[in-house]
């Protein structure tokens, strides 16, 4: 079932270090770097490069899971660190993992709905429900799901979510995997705010604009000299000369950011991407259908520039370089319980105005 546009953006933003001595991550918590948090009953993932084959860098968990639906969901998304790869859509990958809350496979195994008719999410659960802070949960995952883990009925239908599961044997398996010389960035807590919730001071300088513009109609041009004098509208007319005599897309994108450039992530399933760059075709001919299920794909979320400088290792500065990368996903989010496999999504990177690779 397609998922209607939404009406707002999450945005993300960096909210503090993720030390691993202090504080437990889980597939709940929204991260950047570190180890991925696998869900339970997922087989250990190493994604590889599809341009030089060599193992990738995770470089964040988004948990996202859809409204009204009984299971949990994630985004992991990798990178290849090669400076021969950068920019390449082939270097990224976007996998996409699902899993039932225990206490629902526990309680309403005979009627679950199929996971191909959830439905889309609501942009506050990425907000309420994700354990930014990586303490014990008072939703999803908590209280009794333990115990309905062990049930007969989940082990019937699919894994059903322990958070013990995860804190202990999966993350054993990623220490594994580093020591194998899968990359690893230095981990940070990604915090979730509504876009609207930002730009109140936004508003509030539009408004006092638009009172000046009145003015000046009313009063002539001497008010729009004084303006010009006190550098009242000068930005807004630098912006428009700028896209008149340069790229106007690159244009839009610096001044839908610029109230909050230190974004890393801008959150919308259903919703429009902020393109960096022209596309030299249609969008919809450029996108392929989901390799799982054939399906339509949706535009999900995409990574900032200013995430940029925090992709730093303990043993060299950032390697990674990009503009933007947008992510797609399967419009039904298409699942097959007790596959232990994830879905790989679709990829877009944008690297300046005059470069777009596909994956």
């Amino acid at each position: 079932m397609a998922s209607p546009p939404q009406d707002f953006t999450l945005i993300g933003l960096c909210d503090g270090d993720l030390d691993p001595n202090r504080h437990r991550s889980s597939y709940q918590t929204n991260k950047v770097g570190g180890h991925p948090d696998w869900l339970p009953g997922i087989s250990r993932q190493c994604p590889r490069c599809g341009c030089c084959g060599a193992p990738l860098a995770h470089v964040v968990q988004v948990y996202c899971p859809l409204d009204a639906s009984p299971s949990h969901r994630n985004l992991h998304l990798f990178a290849c660190l090669r400076a021969e790869c950068s920019g390449r859509a082939e270097s990224w990958r976007a996998l996409r993992s699902q899993a039932l809350d225990a206490r629902v496979t526990a309680a309403t195994t005979a009627t679950m709905p199929a996971p191909a008719q959830e439905a889309p999410l609501p942009l506050t659960a990425w907000c309420d429900a994700a354990d930014d802070w990586g303490m014990e949960e008072g939703g999803d995952g908590s209280g009794g799901a333990e115990e309905a883990a062990a049930s007969s009925e989940a082990e019937a239908d699919g894994p059903a979510l322990s958070e013990q599961d995860v804190s202990s044997g999966l993350q054993g398996l990623c220490l594994e995997e580093s020591q194998e010389g899968v990359p690893v960035f230095r981990s940070f807590f990604i915090g979730v705010v509504e876009e609207s919730d930002l730009r109140g001071e936004d508003d509030d300088l539009t408004r006092a604009r638009e009172l000046l513009r009145q003015y000046e109609r009313r009063e002539g041009v001497a008010a729009g000299q004084l303006c010009s004098s006190e550098g009242g509208d000068s930005g807004e007319k630098y912006e428009k000369t700028r896209a008149r005599h340069g790229d106007a897309v690159f244009s839009r994108f610096m001044k839908k950011i610029s109230w909050c450039p230190q974004q890393i992530l801008r959150y919308c399933r259903g919703g429009k991407p902020l393109f960096i760059s022209e596309l030299s075709s249609n969008l919809d001919q450029m996108l392929s259908t989901c390799g799982s299920c054939g399906g339509s794909r949706t535009f999900e979320l995409q990574l900032m520039p200013a995430l940029v400088s925090m992709l730093q290792r303990e043993d060299c500065s950032a390697e990674l370089e990009f503009g933007t990368v947008l992510v797609y996903t399967c419009t039904n989010s298409c699942w097959t319980l007790g596959s232990g496999s994830t879905v790989e999504e679709l990829c877009f990177v944008q690297m300046d105005p005059d470069q777009q690779l596909f994956k």
